[in-house]
């Protein structure tokens, strides 16, 4: 079943991670720049590890421009 999570993304962070606002929101710090697509493709990748699915299982629904993302996972 997929599951939608809203996802507010920070890029050119230090480290990359994901975390769970506890609002049903999560953060996603980024080392990539938002630059040719970069930062999407570590935010997959991000999100594919951290539930545990394949890349392909994850895919951006709304925001792809811009800070704030939804994503469709599974």
């Amino acid at each position: 079943m997929a599951q939608v999570i809203e996802v507010l993304v920070k890029p050119n962070a230090r480290s990359s991670e994901l975390s769970d606002n506890g609002d049903g929101t999560w953060t996603a710090r980024l080392k990539a720049a938002p630059v040719d697509g970069k930062a999407n493709q570590e935010l997959i990748a991000l999100v594919a590890q951290h539930f545990g699915c394949a890349k392909a299982a994850v895919s951006i629904k709304t925001g792809a421009s811009g800070r704030r993302k939804r994503l469709v996972v599974g």
